[in-house]
């Protein structure tokens, strides 16, 4: 019997999807590199914040990223080509992911796609037409390959779209236009519909919007009725996001990438049109229904975890106690996209145990701007920061006649949430120095209300 998973299906999209992944790659590392980011985020930094679990992950020094970021666009401009693909689409996998790691506060979720995105693609035969491979190795051509390889990649661009849309069914966003009703009066100068944007309804009308376009715009891709269309406003919808907001690359990821859900016909047209430039070269011997009859276990397995992995991580807040937003527990990891406006700014205070009087710490001295923004609003990174100032302080001469021995850190946090008043957000008599860094709810969260 065969399942769908292992259908007869022609290899093209899966080519097209793997020169779309390797050319937006390769832009955005060199976009990355001429920009400077590399060492802006990766460089300069004397400290970074660390996922759970990652604490050991550390940047390479000057010389050691800049070699991490050229092998990157190497293997990405690899991919798109098919030379030396399973090597390159590996090591891309976990350059990048590498990378994501040093440092929390550069997350995006668009940067965890691109991460999930290359393992999938880790066992995929996307090389085997179309590709320098199968050039210098004509017998090596497939044509068709079963249909679980697409399927995989729909199912992965169908998470995001899905639980995107299902995060955005909450009180402040649907009832309060919150965070858009503080952004969109920002763009009352731009032509035309500037003068919209000013109106506090358009901050609902695209709220809502937004919410119905994640939630449905999948199954409107799959209709073959309502493809065509949907994939029109999919790319409306993007190409606005990536002109009221800066979120990168991501709106251009997404629009490409999407085109999986066509059939067959669009990507062999694609593939036609591009090859009128190339040299070609015989293809005698080659057996034109070549095929991947099944998929093999071990891929199917992979699959199997993966997606239920996939489907799981992003409810993990529900074993949470409070407020999503306020308290960020569950946060990360879970699609949710331009959710919230969070600003706060954080005080830390350096005591030795048992005396009075404090040092007042200056943020700016040890984190970046963007690195102290990021921390002054999430309570694992405020933990962090609290570890790492203990640990710098320790033997700290204060005065001549005081070193602290055993220092005692402190914080007064306040924290704004989608235009609310600022509040207080930890409890500041609490010593994060003496806090254990677990995966456990934060009880020195203060509650919101």
């Amino acid at each position: 019997m065969v399942t769908k998973w292992d259908r007869k299906n022609s290899i093209a999209p899966l080519i097209v999807f793997r020169m779309i992944f390797g050319a937006i790659m390769f832009i955005s590392i060199l976009r990355f590199l001429i920009k400077g980011w590399v060492h802006e985020n990766f460089i300069e930094p004397n400290f970074h914040f660390k996922y759970y679990g990652f604490e050991w992950i550390e940047p390479l020094g000057p010389i050691g990223m800049y070699l991490v970021f050229a092998g990157l666009l190497i293997c990405s401009f690899n991919i798109l080509v098919g030379f030396y693909y399973r090597t390159s689409v590996v090591l891309f996998f976990l350059g990048f992911t590498y990378v994501e790691l040093i440092d929390i506060t550069y997350y995006l979720n668009h940067y965890y796609f691109i991460s999930l995105i290359a393992f999938l693609m880790i066992f995929m035969p996307a090389d085997r037409a179309f590709s320098l491979y199968v050039y210098q190795r004509p017998k090596q051509k497939i044509n068709y390959i079963p249909y679980g390889y697409i399927l995989a990649l729909q199912l992965m661009i169908s998470i995001l779209y899905i639980h995107a849309g299902l995060a955005k069914l909450n009180y402040d966003w649907m009832f309060r236009a919150m965070p858009l009703s503080i952004w969109l009066p920002s763009h009352s100068h731009m032509p035309l519909i500037g003068s919209f944007f000013a109106l506090k309804e358009a901050a609902y009308v695209f709220s809502w919007i937004g919410c119905l376009f994640d939630v449905f715009i999948v199954a409107f891709l799959l209709n073959k009725g309502t493809r065509v269309w949907a994939y029109i406003v999919l790319t409306i919808f993007h190409l606005f996001t990536a002109l009221l907001f800066q979120i990168g690359m991501f709106p251009y990821v997404m629009i490409l990438l999407t085109l999986i859900f066509f059939k067959d016909r669009l990507h062999e047209r694609i593939i036609y049109y591009i090859s009128i430039f190339l040299p070609k070269k015989s293809t005698n011997g080659v057996k034109e229904d070549a095929l991947i009859f099944k998929l093999p276990s071990l891929t199917k397995y992979v699959f199997l975890l993966f997606f239920i992995f996939q489907f799981i991580m992003p409810w993990r807040f529900i074993l949470y106690p409070g407020n999503l937003f306020w308290t960020e527990q569950g946060y990360n990891f879970s699609w949710r996209v331009m959710l919230m406006e969070k600003s706060g700014h954080a005080t830390f205070h350096v005591q030795q145990e048992g005396i009075k009087g404090s040092i007042e710490v200056e943020n700016s001295t040890f984190l970046t701007p963007i690195q102290e923004k990021m921390m002054s609003t999430q309570p694992d990174l405020i933990l962090q920061f609290a570890r790492y100032l203990s640990a710098y302080y320790k033997d700290y001469e204060v005065l001549d006649s005081l070193v602290i021995k055993k220092p005692v850190i402190t914080a007064d946090v306040f924290v704004s949430l989608n235009g609310r008043k600022n509040k207080r957000f930890i409890d500041p008599t609490v010593n994060l120095a003496a806090v254990e860094n677990n995966l456990l709810h934060k009880k020195w969260i203060l509650p919101f209300e």
